[in-house]
């Protein structure tokens, strides 16, 4: 007798619960991992060899370490698009496909540029023997001031102007040149061969990057199994967003240089820099992707013409790109460096002295993805890592 209106209550409380909503699942963190202790003896004997071996190692391969790297950052930047190209075509497909869409990218931009670029160059061609002539005639025009007032100076002859001098100096040392011609054809051909073997070994990085990733999961501590805490997929994040910060930075200065050439135009203070305002953006831009000579080299253009019509515009332009470098290293750079690689200014620079201490332009080039390599790879380490402690006890008295 009792059971029955026991099954009956019970049954109540189920036709409830069934009418009510069913609650959402709720999210279950992973529970934390424990830190990896580090025993003393390697960290006095093991680390300290480890470090050297790889200094030793890195100083034997010389350019290959450079190249090795080059071929690592772009598989670890071109990585995210495979993968979402793989999701729907082989991987090898992808890869090809990945590479397809940045030289189509950067093509694009090229046919942008194109035509603004070239009509202003071939504008530029046509002006050059008339910029000469004004240039001639100023330096005449500076010979009689000097001759009048008594300034025994020869800036200019009689049938041989300094433009000319400076032609038969060329003439004089074309050994030199020569010389200097073959030395540059050299070097394009060892970067030519050396950008082969970048593209090869990416390509190949690309195709075994599951394994590799794997490999550096073993060496390293393990995660909590979370893309936020996945070793290979932090280092593809930082060097994308180093990719991003340089590129919007090249932008920027490139962007500002051709507005403020363009405005000096419009002015009046340099007339020609209305009319090559794109090309001499463009270069300055393309140029602040080198560190340390390509800020020296982009107002290369823009001074040069502006010498050549009037030196006060020359003095005016010059101010100006002075101006840009100061804005350029004292706001835009520190603020979006900081912004996209996290990284301290002043780690900034001296990462970018010691890549160019140890191996030229090319390891300056690679200074920032190291470093930012680095930094997250410390990062990594010490939320993973735990030293043990040097500290004896005292034994109690």
């Amino acid at each position: 007798m009792d059971a029955k209106p026991r099954a009956s209550e019970s049954a109540e409380p189920d036709d409830a619960s069934a009418e009510q909503p069913a609650e959402e699942p709720t999210t279950v963190e992973p529970p934390p991992i424990p830190r990896t202790v580090v025993p003393r003896w390697i960290q006095a004997v093991v680390l300290p060899l480890a470090l050297i071996g790889l200094y030793l190692l890195a100083s034997a391969a010389g350019t290959l370490v450079l190249i090795v790297t080059f071929a690592g950052a772009v598989a670890l930047i071109l990585n995210p698009l495979v993968v979402k190209f793989s999701r729907w075509l082989h991987r090898g497909v992808a890869i090809v496909l990945a590479y397809l869409v940045v030289v189509l990218i950067f093509a694009l931009i090229g046919l942008v540029l194109a035509d603004p670029v070239a009509s202003q160059l071939n504008h530029f061609s046509t002006t050059v023997p008339d910029l000469i002539k004004s240039a001639n005639s100023e330096l005449n025009s500076a010979q009689n001031f000097l001759n009048q007032h008594g300034f025994h100076v020869h800036i200019s002859k009689q049938g041989s102007t300094a433009l000319d001098t400076i032609q038969k100096q060329v003439l004089k040392q074309s050994g030199s040149i020569i010389s200097f011609s073959k030395n540059i054809l050299s070097d394009l051909v060892t970067l030519s061969v050396d950008g082969v073997l970048v593209l090869v070994l990416s390509v190949y990085m690309l195709v075994y990057a599951r394994d590799i990733g794997g490999l550096f999961r073993k060496l390293m501590p393990p995660g909590n199994g979370t893309p936020e805490d996945d070793y290979p997929l932090l280092i593809q994040r930082a060097l994308s967003s180093y990719v991003r910060g340089q590129l919007a930075f090249s932008l920027i200065m490139g962007a500002s240089a051709a507005f403020s050439l363009w405005l000096f135009g419009v002015v009046g203070i340099f007339p020609d820099g209305s009319r090559f305002a794109v090309f001499f953006g463009a270069f300055y831009g393309l140029m602040e992707l080198i560190p340390y000579v390509g800020p020296i080299i982009g107002p290369i253009p823009a001074l040069a013409v502006a010498l050549f019509t009037n030196p006060l515009s020359a003095v005016w332009v010059l101010i100006l790109f002075v101006a840009l470098q100061q804005l350029e290293g004292h706001v835009i750079a520190p603020q979006l460096f900081r912004i996209s690689l996290r990284i301290n200014p002043i780690l900034v620079i001296l990462a970018l002295l010691l890549g160019d201490q140890l191996a030229g332009i090319a390891g300056a080039l690679v200074a920032l993805p190291v470093a930012t390599v680095l930094r997250q790879t410390a990062i990594y380490l010490r939320d993973h890592l735990e030293l043990e402690p040097w500290a004896t006890r005292t034994p109690p008295s």
